[in-house]
C-alpha cells in the first residue's frame, strides 16, 4: 500500500508510492552522453577564452594559470548596480532587482565534471562557495545567498562546462524565511535543533544512511520527495557555512565529490541539481538552524498533481536507494 510520509524540516507531506516503485536499477541513463573534448574553442569558460565573460572576480591560484575561476554572469539574473529600494502599493510590493550572480568555473577541463575531479580540486571548488558566499553577504544590499549547481539538460544548465553558480538576492526568499521559521518553532517546543535530531536519528537507524566521512553523512530523506535525492549534513551544529573550518571545508569536499560519483557510476551519470541550503551570514551562531547540502538527481518530471497540490509522488523507496548508493564502490 503507499505510504504519505512527513518531512519534518519542510513540513511538507510526500506520498511513496511503493505499489509503482521501480527498481533502482531502473533509474539509470539509458542513451549515452555524447562525448565531450577536453577543450572547446567557443566555449566561453574554456581556458584561454576569457575575453569571452566578464572579468574574473576571484581565481584560484590568482597567478593567471587558473583552476577555478569566478565571473559576473553576463546575463545575470540581477542588476550589480543600484540601490535596494521597496516600495508598496496597497497589497503590491517591490523590491529593486538588485543583487549579484556569479557564475564559478570548476575546472578547466571542458569535459571533467566535479564525480570525476580529485578530492583536491574539489576542495579549491569548495574554498571558493566560502569565499564567494563571504563576499556576497558583505554587500548591505543582499539579504540571502544561494549557491547551486545545474547538471544537465533536464536540470537547466544551459553551457556544458562543469560550472556552478551564485545568486545573492535582495530579500529571504519565502521558502527560506520558512524554513527557519520552522526550525525556531520546533527549538523553542523541544529545545533542540531539529536537523540534529533528524541527523542523530538517521544515524542510528542506519538504513538510510549511505557514506560517513570524518565531518559529514549522506543520507537519502525519510521522506525523500524524488527517488534518488539525498542531503549531506555536517556532523557538527552550525546554520552557515561561513563557520566551517578548513578541515571541514576539506571533508565536505571529499563527501560532496564521493557522493556525485556514487550517482555518476551508479545511475550512468545522470543529471541533477544540488543546492547549499544555509542561513543568511547574520544568523551565524544560532543553536535552530543547520545547514546541508540538498542534491536532486532529474529522474522524474514534475506533473499535474505536484503543482496542483504541493505535494510530491515518489516512485521510489528511500531505503532502497540508500543501500543501493551505498553499494556503489567510489574511490
Amino acid at each position: 500500500m503507499p505510504e504519505l510520509r512527513y518531512n519534518v524540516i519542510t513540513r511538507e507531506w510526500v506520498v511513496i508510492a511503493t505499489e509503482r516503485a521501480k527498481r533502482p536499477d531502473q533509474f539509470k541513463r539509458k542513451e549515452e552522453k555524447k562525448p565531450l573534448p577536453a577543450h572547446d574553442p567557443k566555449c566561453p569558460f574554456c581556458p584561454g577564452n576569457e575575453a569571452m565573460t566578464p572579468p574574473a572576480t576571484f581565481t584560484i591560484p590568482d597567478d593567471g594559470k587558473w583552476q577555478v575561476r569566478v565571473t559576473r554572469n553576463k546575463f545575470a539574473a540581477l542588476s550589480y548596480e543600484g540601490e535596494r529600494t521597496r516600495t508598496l502599493q496597497g497589497i503590491r510590493r517591490t523590491v529593486t532587482g538588485v543583487g549579484i550572480h556569479e557564475v564559478i568555473v570548476e575546472t578547466p577541463a571542458h569535459n571533467v565534471d566535479m564525480a570525476q575531479l580529485s578530492d583536491r580540486d574539489v576542495e579549491l571548488i569548495v574554498q571558493t562557495y566560502l569565499n564567494r558566499f563571504k563576499a556576497a553577504s558583505s554587500d548591505s544590499r543582499v539579504e540571502q545567498v544561494t549557491i547551486f549547481k545545474n547538471h544537465g539538460d533536464a536540470a537547466g544548465t544551459s553551457l556544458e562546462h562543469p560550472h556552478s553558480q551564485l545568486i545573492a538576492t535582495p530579500i529571504i526568499t519565502s521558502q527560506l524565511r520558512e524554513r527557519l521559521s520552522n526550525a525556531l518553532t520546533h527549538f523553542d517546543e523541544f529545545g533542540e535543533c531539529i536537523f540534529c535530531r533528524v541527523l542523530k536519528l538517521e544515524l542510528q537507524e542506519g538504513v538510510r544512511v549511505f557514506l560517513e566521512t570524518e565531518h559529514f553523512v549522506a543520507l537519502v530523506p525519510f521522506a525523500a520527495f524524488t527517488p534518488f535525492s539525498f542531503l549531506i549534513f555536517p556532523r557538527r551544529h552550525m546554520p552557515c557555512i561561513a563557520e566551517m573550518t578548513d578541515a571541514e571545508a576539506a571533508d565536505l569536499a571529499r563527501a560532496l565529490r564521493r557522493t556525485l560519483a556514487k550517482l555518476y557510476h551508479g545511475l550512468s551519470d545522470p543529471d541533477f541539481n544540488y543546492v547549499i541550503r544555509t542561513a543568511p551570514l547574520e544568523y551565524y551562531g544560532v543553536k535552530y538552524y543547520h545547514w546541508y547540502v540538498s542534491v536532486i538527481p532529474r529522474l522524474t518530471k514534475m506533473a499535474g498533481f505536484e503543482l496542483g497540490s504541493g505535494m510530491f509522488i515518489n516512485v521510489s523507496l528511500p531505503e532502497e536507494n540508500a543501500a543501493f548508493l551505498r553499494d556503489v564502490k567510489v574511490d
